[in-house]
């Protein structure tokens, strides 16, 4: 579990704008909304610095097996692995068999 979001690990290199949308052009109006509340109130932005710190500590798992370290749903791990891909922060692996769900899945690395 994340207890402290470290201000060093995030900002240890330069910043960059996450420009992964937070809801699809498709996703009805009440789906942009929540987005722009959850990206207006910070929680956007702090919950993709704790998937950062989770990848870095848990190199080669899956959003599921993170998920399992912080308080935060696999849902929201798995929607911020992009953002924090977008910032170069972190990056793909390979797919395997999640011990977690047992799905297939997507591995994530430290960038």
């Amino acid at each position: 579990m994340v207890d402290v979001i470290r201000q060093d690990s995030f900002w240890d290199r330069p910043p960059r704008v996450v420009e992964t949308p937070a809801a699809r052009a498709t996703d009805p109006v009440t789906s942009h909304i929540a987005a722009a509340e959850h990206t207006a109130s910070g929680k956007r932005g702090t919950n993709v610095a704790v998937v950062i710190d989770l990848v870095r500590a848990h190199p080669g798992h899956t959003s599921a097996e993170l998920a399992r370290y912080t308080e935060l749903t696999r849902h929201e791990v798995a929607r911020r692995l992009p953002e924090a891909e977008t910032a170069s922060a972190v990056k793909k692996g390979e797919k395997r068999r999640c011990a977690a769900n047992g799905t297939l899945a997507m591995t994530w690395w430290p960038a």
